[in-house]
């Protein structure tokens, strides 16, 4: 018996249990009748965004060894069950709720999504049942942890990944969405353009993996300068197919209604990720290396995470720009990354953190008629500021969450561990091709 999951058991049991005290009410300031087809459609939307989900551990697990490739595709995987509760509980409310200095939500106003039926909301849900609103902003809230195991992939302990991803949403990801999302939010106020999450999910995900990177150490692969096959490139096309498709609905759902701005954003995701694909490619082929697989992959999602802040706001033409310019600086970085020390093991803020970083830029420069293109330098600025803030907090803010984490539970595994592969040594798992199966390690 190992007692200290006995501790997360009894939280949950906690939570079961205090479930049978919440009472139903009826949703209150219901807006305008339901429209079916906007309803039709962001119950796609949202089934598409959790398919984002089992593709990014495709994606992930394809590109790590092959020691590690159960652990890395579970860790993305298991944030839909640890985020969906969170949410549940208090993380749509902090998100949501009751605007506090436009700072952060009240934690009561939707506690265990009290208040939250199938009934409109005027502010955030006009058309649509609240309750679908609050499942389809719960799928950006679960992914945008599990972007974030790329960057300790390979040497993070089980246990304490669960705790952080806590910490993570609670702290981080839940105040980044009340600034930018909720009609109070100081971000929102200001005048910040973010689609569909450029800034709270690509930009937190990517400063929250540079910090991870620096926390956790070189693996001692890197240390090393030891250089590991991926352990299948069809699994990283499959997940970046299954990402593809599913991102249609991360942005295209954002407009929350079935109009002309969700089929903008449906076009101008499609081009930017196209653009980014091929812009990868002829970059690794000028600069001397073979067109890959991996590469049109990796090019495909920086795309993706480029238009992801402008999707409803940019013309189809501009999106073409995006997806080139975010290719070529997310390359760049990466080449840098390789370069250097830092051992960010799937370039998570090369990729996902550049992507969301450029992508903020040219919304600021190309949003219709608000943009600099335009003419206008207000919304240009006031993103440029968002940039700093949103970095910083999300870097020091988990980083010190890192840092807690790792007082209660060690975030790194031993040596042992990590040269076992964690799909044994966390799981007791093992993949046929495994070579590590050999050696019978029981964690």
């Amino acid at each position: 018996m190992d007692r200290k999951w006995a501790i997360p058991l009894g939280i949950l049991a906690v939570m079961a249990f205090a479930s049978l005290t919440v009472t139903e009410q009826p949703a209150t300031g219901a807006g305008a009748p339901i429209n079916q087809g906007d309803t039709a459609w962001l119950l796609t939307a949202t089934g598409l965004v959790l398919l984002m989900t089992p593709g990014l551990s495709f994606f992930y697990g394809g590109m790590v060894s092959t020691k590690n490739v159960i652990s890395t595709m579970l860790q993305s995987f298991i944030s839909l069950g640890v985020i969906s509760l969170i949410w549940v509980v208090v993380g749509f409310s902090l998100a949501f709720g009751d605007s506090i200095h436009g700072l952060i939500g009240n934690p009561m106003t939707y506690f265990m999504l009290r208040n939250v039926g199938g009934a409109t909301q005027p502010q955030l849900a006009p058309t649509i049942p609240f309750i679908l609103f609050a499942l389809f902003q719960l799928k950006f809230a679960v992914i945008t942890p599990a972007l974030i195991t790329g960057s300790f992939a390979e040497r993070v302990r089980f246990s304490a990944y669960l705790l952080f991803i806590c910490l993570f949403s609670v702290v981080v990801y839940s105040p980044l969405a009340h600034w930018t999302w909720h009609p109070q939010g100081f971000l929102r106020q200001w005048g910040v353009l973010d689609f569909a999450g450029g800034a709270v999910v690509h930009m937190s995900a990517g400063f929250a993996a540079l910090a991870g990177a620096y926390v956790l150490g070189r693996r001692k692969v890197h240390v090393a300068s030891q250089v590991h096959p991926p352990a299948s490139i069809p699994h990283v096309l499959l997940g970046t197919g299954m990402l593809w498709f599913g991102w249609f609905g991360f942005n295209a759902g954002s407009a929350l209604a079935a109009n002309e701005s969700a089929a903008m954003a449906f076009a101008t995701t499609n081009t930017a990720s196209a653009t980014a694909m091929l812009t990868w490619i002829f970059m690794d082929a000028t600069l001397g290396r073979r067109p890959s697989a991996l590469g049109a992959c990796i090019g495909a999602v920086v795309g993706l995470a480029a238009i992801t802040p402008a999707a409803g706001y940019v013309s189809i033409p501009r999106s073409i720009m995006i997806g080139f310019g975010a290719s070529v600086v997310s390359s760049l970085a990466v080449h840098w990354k390789s370069r250097s020390t830092l051992d960010d093991t799937l370039d998570v803020f090369p990729c996902h953190g550049m992507g969301g970083i450029m992508g903020m830029i040219f919304t600021g420069l190309l949003a219709r008629d608000v943009g600099l293109m335009s003419g206008q330098t207000r919304t240009f600025l006031y993103h440029m500021l968002a940039l700093v803030i949103v970095g910083a907090f999300t870097f020091v803010g988990s980083l010190v969450i890192y840092k807690v984490t790792d007082l209660i539970i060690p975030l790194r595994v031993s040596d042992e561990q990590e040269a076992i592969g964690l799909d044994i040594s966390q799981h007791g798992e093992f993949l046929e091709s495994d070579p590590a199966r050999q050696f019978g390690y029981h964690s």
